[in-house]
Order: structure tokens, then C-alpha cells, then sequence
């Protein structure tokens, strides 16, 4: 008995294996999380707040940094053999939001997007004073961190796109917009489930593993979407980009890569809510 009891504290899965298929953790140790206010002022006078905010411009200014500047070194190879290619640069998105998700998750919950702070607002995970302080820092963050990028090669920068989402030749906008959508779909999908309270009651290491497929998902959806849109799938890395680059070809599609995330936001999200969670699954016993 002792040693189930340090099992679970080590974070083995505290229900029995010998549970019938498909019991719900409902019965356990969880409890539904009360739904975030929609307005908070109270939050304003707090300093979690505000500390919460600065992570978020600082996990999405090192993301711009790291990602537009693996896109630049791409861009700028003379073959196929001496860059890291496609691959490389899914790489660079996906580890970056892993590591940055991780160090982030206990202070701000680690969202670095826009498009996942939207879904999670309707879902009532956070307020909308929360939500709209998210998104401008995390828009000023990867301004800053494009920023940076263009100034250690500013020549460069302009020359090969600033890793600016554009539409590439081939595609229509109505391609660009499902792929965003779906794209981003994946994302937040991946974000709900990684992070779902009644997973958490279930699986005590869940929380800690949780950054691994939500950067995952978002390497393979990099690896699907880059031939078509450069993968935006993150509104404020795309309009980082935008801004700093700031030429005719980065803006013509530019609403693209805000309307497409925040529809698959939307659709992860009432997904997730009404579909998955709504209806708890049982054992035919």
C-alpha cells in the first residue's frame, strides 16, 4: 500500500488499473474550474497580472527572434545542402514553442498567439481584460523581436522577405484561409486537450508533458502549411513580420492571417467545449 502511495506522488496515474474501460475521472478528484469573469478591473491592480503580461511580450520576442532569423539563414543559402531546410525551420517554430511554452505555462499560461488566447477566452479561461492585455503584448513582442532580426542584417532582411507570410504561387487566398484555419485548429485542439483540468485530475504528469504536443503540433503543422502560406497560424508573428518588412506583398494578404487562426480558434474551441467535455463517456456495465 506504501508503494502505491509513492507512486502516485511520483506521478504515476493514481486510479487502478483495474477500473472498467472507459470509467470517467468525473467520479474522482476533479472539479470543474469555475469560468473566468468577462471583465476583471480588479486584475489591473495586481502585479501577476502585469508580471504575466511582460512574460508574454518576452516568450513572443524570443520566438520571432529565433524563428525569422532561422528563416533568414534559410533564405539565404546557396543550396538545399547548406541549410536546414523546410524541415529545419518547422524545427526551429515547433522546439521554440516548447521551450518558451514551458518556461512560460506557471507565470502566464504560456500562450505566445493570439489565436490561442482567443479560443481560450471563449472558453472562459480568462477574462477579456487578460485576453486583450495578452494580445497587444504578445504583437509587441514579436514586433520588437522582428525587429531585432532586421537589425543585425537589415540589407538581407529586406532583400529575402523578413519572413513576412505571403501567399506562394500556386495557391488561391481560399487555399491560404483553409489552411489557416485548419492549421490553427490543430493548435488550439492540441492546447485544450494538453491542458484539460480533467486530465490533470487523471494524470498527474499531464501538466508537465504538456508542452511537448503543443509543440509538436506545431512543427507538423509547419511542415504542411510552409509550401502554402509560409505558415502563419499566429497573428502576431505574422504582423511582426508584417510591420518590419513593410512591404505591398506582406500586407496584400495580411487579413488572412488574422481572420484564418481566430475561425480556427473559434472552432477548437467550441470543439473542445461542447463536443469533448460535454458529454462524459461511460462503460456499458
Amino acid at each position: 500500500m506504501e508503494g502505491k502511495e509513492e507512486d502516485v506522488k511520483v506521478g504515476a496515474n493514481k486510479y487502478s488499473e483495474r477500473q472498467p474501460l472507459g470509467t470517467s475521472a468525473q467520479s474522482k478528484d476533479y472539479k470543474e474550474p469555475p469560468a473566468a469573469p468577462l471583465f476583471e478591473p480588479g486584475e489591473l491592480h495586481s502585479w501577476s497580472f502585469w508580471r504575466a503580461g511582460i512574460a508574454e511580450f518576452m516568450a513572443t520576442f524570443l520566438f520571432l527572434y529565433i524563428t525569422v532569423l532561422t528563416v533568414m539563414g534559410y533564405s539565404r543559402a546557396n543550396s538545399k545542402c547548406s541549410t536546414v531546410g523546410v524541415q529545419g525551420i518547422a524545427w526551429a517554430f515547433g522546439g521554440m514553442i516548447f521551450a518558451l511554452v514551458y518556461c512560460t505555462a506557471g507565470i502566464s499560461g504560456g500562450h505566445i498567439n493570439p489565436a490561442v488566447t482567443f479560443g481560450l477566452f471563449l472558453a472562459r479561461k480568462l477574462s477579456l481584460t487578460r485576453a486583450v492585455f495578452y494580445i497587444v503584448m504578445q504583437c509587441l513582442g514579436a514586433i520588437c523581436g522582428a525587429g531585432v532580426v532586421k537589425g543585425f542584417q537589415p540589407s538581407l532582411y529586406q532583400v529575402k522577405g523578413g519572413g513576412a507570410n505571403i501567399m506562394n504561387h500556386g495557391y488561391t487566398k481560399g487555399d491560404g484561409l483553409g489552411a489557416e484555419i485548419v492549421g490553427t485548429f490543430v493548435l488550439v485542439y492540441t492546447v485544450f486537450s494538453a491542458t484539460d483540468a480533467k486530465r490533470n485530475a487523471r494524470d498527474s504528469h499531464v501538466p508537465i508533458l504538456a508542452p511537448l504536443p503543443i509543440g509538436f503540433a506545431v512543427f507538423l503543422v509547419h511542415l504542411a502549411t510552409i509550401p502554402i502560406t509560409g505558415t502563419g497560424i499566429n497573428p502576431a508573428r505574422s504582423l511582426g513580420a508584417a510591420i518590419i518588412y513593410n512591404r505591398d506583398q506582406a500586407w496584400d494578404d495580411h487579413w488572412i492571417f488574422w481572420v484564418g487562426p481566430f475561425i480556427g480558434a473559434a472552432l477548437a474551441a467550441l470543439y473542445h467545449q461542447v463536443i469533448i467535455r460535454a458529454i462524459p463517456f461511460r462503460s456499458g456495465n
